[in-house]
């Protein structure tokens, strides 16, 4: 099932459990406004090539729109729209007032130089810049694109509407961008499974842990997971997989990463095939890469007892349906990976404020925000009696429909 069938299909059920009514329904599911464009830049060599760009405005009865933008080969209207409605409960959930937007470019990042990177990204920002802004939609970086990315968003979005550094989110430092947002969506998945873990009355440093990519997301994790004394039995990425049943050495593993650019030859554990790593013996999975990674082919040899959503749509529902039968329990994305949200919301808060928080503020902020919504999450599945990943849902969907009514949705 592809992202947006599992996304349509989530809300439907949450929809049902809600009472929702049938219009109302219907009306929450069609985007806002769905954009493409046409990008046409000059290569290096001087050739010239088109890319299609995208961004789709899901919902704004909360706020502003918010959401990444991709740099990907297989960016399509479909994937989009599924990740922009997953945003506008994700927000809600984490009880920030955005609603959900999501935006890429179908090209390859990895192919494209530097300058040509950079025209491109100025290329599409001239095409959607009335439509983006501080109150209407406010970009950030996501899968191909990053902090230097954002700074080129705002500089072209500021030639038009004067200096607007709250137009993205995820920038550089010296630009406006928040101490502590680089590492905001690993630290917000620890503080999510530091949650979960105490409602069964265990703690990070007695459980054993097995990380599913290495990126951002599952770096930073793998960091404050190892300081907090968890044992990390496996990680895995694209370049390789690494097992210790002793526990990795995180920061050795992060120097080797940093140095060679790849977890292979890493001398602090055993090289293992990264396919074996959903499957490999631990306590807490995390995914932090693809999505779709766990289906009905490999659900059943699960042997973690929870698993933690990093990535977006990692489980597909035939497999949430047999790790339920398992026993297994599922912290979903909208929840667990909303920590990267949550601090850009606080480095808009602080753009607009024009007063910059210390990182330690930033985490706190972060820590409350997390803690707060998982007793909401938990609230809302002992009200309906369904699990976590339907009391995420129920919980962001009940608070877009009743702003959506409140602001008279029919008028």
């Amino acid at each position: 099932m592809n992202a947006l069938a599992a996304t349509k299909r989530n809300f439907r059920l949450a929809s049902h459990i809600l009472g929702l009514d049938s219009k109302l329904e219907k009306s929450l599911l069609i985007p806002f406004r769905e954009i493409k464009v046409e990008c046409t830049i000059p290569k290096d060599d001087g050739t010239l090539v088109s890319y299609v760009g995208f961004r789709i405005q899901h919902d704004n009865a909360r706020g502003p729109m918010k959401g990444g933008i991709r740099y990907h080969p297989e960016v399509d209207p479909d994937e989009v729209n599924a990740l922009a409605q997953l945003m506008t409960w994700k927000t809600a959930v984490a009880d920030i007032p955005y609603g959900g937007a999501k935006g890429g470019i179908g090209c390859n990042p990895m192919d494209l130089t530097k300058s040509e990177l950079e025209r491109l990204t100025r290329v599409f920002t001239q095409k959607i810049h009335d439509l983006i802004g501080i109150h209407t939609d406010v970009p950030a970086p996501d899968m191909g694109t990053n902090a230097q990315t954002m700074a080129w968003i705002l500089d072209e979005y500021s030639k038009f509407h004067g200096h607007s550094p709250a137009v993205v989110t995820g920038k550089p430092i010296d630009l406006g961008g928040s101490l502590g947002r680089e590492a905001a969506t690993g630290l917000g998945v620890v503080f999510a499974t530091e949650a979960l873990l105490a409602d069964y009355g265990v703690s990070i440093s007695k459980m054993k842990f097995a990380i599913q990519g290495f990126g951002n997301v599952g770096s930073w994790a793998a960091k404050f997971i190892h300081d907090r004394g968890g044992k990390i039995v496996a990680v895995s990425d694209i370049t390789g997989a690494v097992e210790n049943p002793n526990g990795i050495d995180i920061p050795a593993l992060l120097k080797h990463k940093d140095s060679t650019n790849s977890l292979k030859g890493f001398n602090g554990g055993d090289a293992m095939d990264p396919n074996n790593l959903l499957i490999h013996e631990c306590d807490v999975l995390i995914p932090c890469a693809l999505g779709g990674v766990l289906n009905k082919d490999n659900a059943a040899d699960v042997k973690a007892k929870f698993v933690i959503e990093a990535a977006n749509h990692p489980t597909d529902p035939e497999a949430d349906e047999i790790l339920s039968k398992k026993g297994v329990v599922v912290l979903p994305d909208i929840y667990a990976n909303a920590g990267g949200v949550t601090v850009s919301y606080f480095e808009w808060v602080q753009n607009i404020q024009g007063f910059m928080w210390d990182e330690e503020k930033v985490n706190h902020e972060l820590e409350k925000y997390m803690r707060r919504a998982f007793h909401e999450i938990k609230a809302m599945c002992s009200t309906h009696g369904c699990n976590l990943r339907m009391g995420a849902f129920t919980l962001g969907v009940s608070r877009v429909a009743r702003a959506t009514l409140l602001r008279g949705w029919e008028a």
